[in-house]
């Protein structure tokens, strides 16, 4: 196929617009590897297991936490089954057990 515009009437692109054209091109690359990250990051963020407990501490054989709050000398460990552990932060023992009542 032949160009419809002869080449001696063709003119050469302007600065600015190369410019531009150059400035487009690497906006969409940055978007493109910035939504990579964001993905990357959500990915990473939310396939997490769950808490994590100190090496210290072992939940008796059974029980998953879902979530573990830290007070001065205790730790609190909400489990799978609806039951909050309080637990001895140095030695790792129950010092008291609550059931959350579901409404």
């Amino acid at each position: 196929m032949t160009d419809p515009v002869p080449s001696e009437f063709q003119q050469e692109e302007p600065a600015q617009l190369k410019f531009l054209r150059r400035l487009i091109t690497t906006l969409t690359a940055v978007m493109i590897c910035g939504l990579v990250v964001v993905v990357a990051l959500l990915v990473i963020r939310l396939s997490d297991d769950g808490p994590d407990l100190p090496e210290n501490i072992a939940l008796p054989d059974g029980i998953e936490a879902k979530a573990v709050t830290f007070g001065e000398g205790w730790i609190a460990v909400v489990t799978a089954d609806d039951r909050i552990l309080v637990l001895n932060n140095l030695t790792g023992q129950i010092q008291q057990e609550i059931l959350i009542k579901s409404p």
